[in-house]
Order: structure tokens, then C-alpha cells, then sequence
């Protein structure tokens, strides 16, 4: 019955939101405590919230500080040279564009933490995608893929958890792995590519303002109709077909000017507000706001160093470091008050909606685990397997993974189902080092689950539907995986 309800529950979540019936925050509150009645367990609702608050409240409050220290130093412009580097290279071309969010996921990745992974790059990505009327969705979902392949460094979790779970050394599970991942490494930057290749189908290949690019096709403009100038936000400079916002408009007199569609601005409708326009989509680049600390730029750079540093040796809980960083970064780069007051209340919205969503979360995951759902399920899955299946423990568990690291937290998965599939594949003579390499392949997928805080703070940044990116990203992450497994296979590694 539980394990009915399990998946029942599960289910049920995903239709409503991917069918944009019930937000997010609604759906993974209302839809468990439902549940949780209809397991007869109500009584104990309260009970299984408050220990699920309290397993994701360390969580939550590394969120909220992280996304305010992040946010100030995007105020402050410690980013604006990355920016300005991937506009370069990516010279406003769409295919560009999706390849470098990838390559850019999966170095920021070598931190080993998702959230600021997510932070890093949709802060440097989102104002380009923008600009070019990109589909922000393509976004999330590379970088989601990306990080989801780089999640497997030892130091990012599922490794280590992994090791402690099959009392094994994670460098004898990771180093060997490192083939497979690197072909899904590499996949991810193939599917970015072709990604990159119909978005470029869909709104052409643009020229932003001031590029050498855009004065050539104004220029040509210009000496086509003598007396005219030419305006536009963008300029196509090959084959541009697609968006509105694509085109440039040559008017008689010189105080002309044009209006481009802000429909195109915002990714083509995907994740994007409809009262947005492209210039506040383009504010990331902004050479003059007000908040930009040019002098204490390397300062900025060095504190972000060594909070990251500081996170990699584990030298403090996270949420400690991001909560006296966040402090530090307001205090030096805004000694006044008003000016941190300010501040802090532009990056409430984001900090509320995040923050928000890991607490509601942690109804949905304090009643699965509550009830006893989470191990019905597992029990079910495990006891599915045929007996003949024994000798192939390790791709069992490579399949397993895909599912159950999506519906589960990796603390359920690698502490409570793999033990007993490392268990399962003892008895026909399988390693426990390939069952815990083969449990690595399902951390594409994982990213994107509904259990992962950190993919709040890549859709509530992207300003993406969580809907939206399921149902664009869910196929390619378990292809993603799916590649690794295979991989792994080939070279003899599971």
C-alpha cells in the first residue's frame, strides 16, 4: 500500500506542475500532507514536517546567504569580466552561446556545489540569453546536465557518500570512472552543440550593439540609402529568419528609432515575465550602475577565493561561511546603512523563493521518509529484480540509479537502497567497487529532481517555469546518463 502511495504521491507532483495546474511551493506541500492522510498517518503529519524542516534548514540558510553574497558581488561587478569574455567568444551567435553555458557549468562545477555552480552561470549567462532572445529553458537545462556530470568529483557528495555507505575508498571509485564521466562530459558539450544549432535556426545569427559586426551591416546601410540611419537592437548577420527582434530597421532622419519585440527578448516566452523588456534583461552588463566597486574589485575576487577554498577544505559548515562572507561582502563594499538595507531587499525576491521552496520541500521528503514510503518503494524495486539478473548486479544498479536518485535524496539512495543491491551483487560475485562506480551514473538526472534544493536557485534565477525545465531537461539528463552507464560498460569499468 505505502509503496502505491509512494509512487502515487510522486506522480501526481510531477503531472500538476509539469501541466502548470499548481506552483511548486503548493504542490510539494499540499500534495504529501494529502497523501499522508490518505496513509492513515495523519495524525503524524506534524511530526514528519518538522524533521524534514530540520534536515534541510542547514540547507536553506546556505541558500539565502549564499544567494545575497553572490548577488552582491554581481552588484558590485566581480562577474562583468566573465561576461564580457563569453560575449567575445561567443561573438552573439546562438550555438555559441548554449556551448559556452555548458563549458562554463562544468568548470564553476569544480567546486563541487550545485547552488553556486547555478548562481555563477546563469549570472553571467541570463543577460546574453536575454539579449538574444534565447530559450532560457536550454539554459537550465545544459547547465542542470553539466553540473549533474561534475556532481560526481569526490568532494561534490555521491562519491563520498558512496565510499562511507560500502566502507570502500572513494579515489578506487572515482579515479576509475573518470573515462565514462568524461564521455558524458563530453556528450553534454555534443547535445549543447545541437541545442546551440536550432536556437541559431530559430533567431538567426545577430550582431549586439557595437560590434564589429553590427557597424559593418550599418555602414552597408548607410551607403544603400544615403540620408538614413539605421537602428535596431540587434543586426542579423547570417541567415536570420527567425525572432522579430532580429532585425534592424532603416527610418529617414536621424532621431528615428525602433521598437523591437520583447517577446523575442525573453527567450521566446520560456521562463520570462511578460512586463520584462530586454533592457531590464540586460542589466547584468549595465557599465554604470550605481553599486559597481571597480576599486575593491580584487578584494571582491579574493574573498569569493577564499570562501570557496575555505568550502572545498571543508574548514566550516557552508552555511557558516556563506552567512559571515555575505556579512563581510555588505560591510566592506556598502559601509552605509540605507546602502546595505537597499541591497539586501533587491535580492529578497530571490532569497524568498528560494528559501521558500527548500522548507516546502521538506514536507514533501519529511512525509516520504515519515511514512515509510521511501523504503516500501526501494524494497519493491530491489525485490523486482529476476533472479537471473544476479551476475549484472552492476548495470542493474547503473538503471536503478536513474530513478531512484531522482525520487530520493542521495542520503535514502546511497545509505538505504545501495548497501542492499552492493549486497545482492556480493552473493553472485560482483565487486562492491562496481556496484558503487554503476550507482555514480544516475547524478545527471539527479540535478534536475524536485528533491535537489539547488535546482530552485537555477529556475528562480532563470526566471524558468520548474514545470518547464522538467519536462525540457528530464530526457537529455537521462540520456546523459544513460551514455555514462554505457561508457562505463565499454571500458570495463562496471
Amino acid at each position: 500500500m505505502l509503496t502505491f502511495l509512494g509512487f502515487a504521491m510522486i506522480a501526481t507532483f510531477l503531472v500538476l506542475i509539469m501541466m502548470k495546474k499548481m506552483s511548486p511551493i503548493a504542490a510539494l506541500v499540499l500534495i504529501p500532507a494529502l497523501f499522508c492522510v490518505f496513509a492513515g498517518k495523519g495524525a503524524h503529519l506534524g511530526d514528519y514536517v518538522i524533521d524534514g524542516v530540520g534536515k534541510l534548514a542547514p540547507t536553506a540558510a546556505m541558500l539565502m546567504f549564499a544567494i545575497v553574497y553572490f548577488g552582491v558581488m554581481i552588484d558590485v561587478g566581480l562577474f562583468d569580466p566573465i561576461v564580457r569574455g563569453i560575449l567575445r567568444f561567443c561573438k552573439a551567435d546562438p550555438m555559441r552561446v548554449v556551448v559556452g553555458t555548458a563549458v562554463l557549468a562544468a568548470i564553476v562545477s569544480l567546486d563541487g556545489d550545485g547552488s553556486t555552480t547555478f548562481m555563477i552561470t546563469v549570472s553571467a549567462m541570463y543577460p546574453l540569453y536575454k539579449r538574444l532572445g534565447l530559450s532560457l529553458v536550454v539554459m537550465t537545462g545544459v547547465a542542470a546536465t553539466a553540473n549533474g556530470v561534475m556532481n560526481t568529483l569526490p568532494w561534490g557528495g555521491p562519491t563520498a557518500r558512496a565510499a562511507t555507505a560500502l566502507k570502500l575508498d572513494a579515489a578506487d571509485i572515482f579515479v576509475p570512472m573518470i573515462p565514462a564521466l568524461a564521455v558524458g562530459l563530453l556528450f553534454v558539450f555534443v547535445l549543447a552543440y545541437v541545442l546551440g544549432l536550432k536556437e541559431r535556426r530559430r533567431v538567426g545569427m545577430l550582431a549586439l550593439p557595437g560590434s564589429v559586426e553590427q557597424e559593418a551591416a550599418e555602414e552597408e546601410l548607410v551607403a544603400a540609402a544615403p540620408g538614413t540611419a539605421a537602428t535596431g537592437t540587434f543586426t542579423p548577420v547570417e541567415g536570420s529568419t527567425g525572432s522579430p527582434a532580429a532585425t534592424a530597421t532603416a527610418a529617414p532622419g536621424p532621431a528615428a528609432a525602433s521598437t523591437p519585440d520583447p517577446a523575442a527578448a525573453t527567450g521566446g516566452g520560456q521562463g520570462a515575465g511578460p512586463d520584462e523588456t530586454p533592457e531590464e534583461g540586460f542589466q547584468g552588463l549595465d557599465p554604470h550602475r550605481p553599486t559597481l566597486r571597480p576599486r575593491l574589485y580584487w578584494f571582491n575576487a579574493g574573498l569569493t577565493v577564499a570562501l570557496l577554498t575555505a568550502m572545498i577544505m571543508e574548514l566550516l559548515p557552508i552555511p557558516v561561511l556563506f552567512l559571515l562572507g555575505a556579512a563581510l561582502a555588505l560591510t566592506v563594499n556598502f559601509p552605509h546603512m540605507p546602502d546595505q538595507k537597499a541591497r539586501i531587499a533587491a535580492h529578497a525576491d530571490n532569497v524568498l523563493n528560494v528559501a521558500g521552496m527548500v522548507f516546502a520541500a521538506a514536507v514533501f521528503t519529511g512525509v516520504l521518509t515519515g511514512t515509510g514510503m521511501v523504503k516500501h518503494m526501494a524494497d519493491w524495486l530491489v525485490g523486482a529484480i529476476p533472479e537471473g539478473m544476479g551476475p549484472h548486479m552492476a548495470l542493474v544498479t547503473g538503471l536503478l540509479s536513474l530513478p531512484l536518485t531522482y525520487f530520493m535524496s542521495n542520503d535514502g539512495f546511497y545509505f538505504g537502497v545501495l548497501p542492499v543491491l552492493a549486497e545482492a551483487g556480493a552473493a553472485h560475485g560482483v565487486s562492491p567497487l562496481e556496484i558503487a562506480r554503476a550507482s555514480l551514473v544516475g547524478q545527471a538526472l539527479h540535478m534536475s529532481s524536485p528533491l535537489v534544493p539547488a535546482v530552485y536557485v537555477l529556475v528562480g534565477m532563470a526566471k524558468v517555469e520548474f514545470g518547464d525545465h522538467t519536462r525540457f531537461t528530464v530526457k537529455w539528463a537521462a540520456l546523459t546518463s544513460l551514455v555514462v552507464l554505457g561508457a562505463g560498460m565499454l571500458f570495463g569499468i562496471i
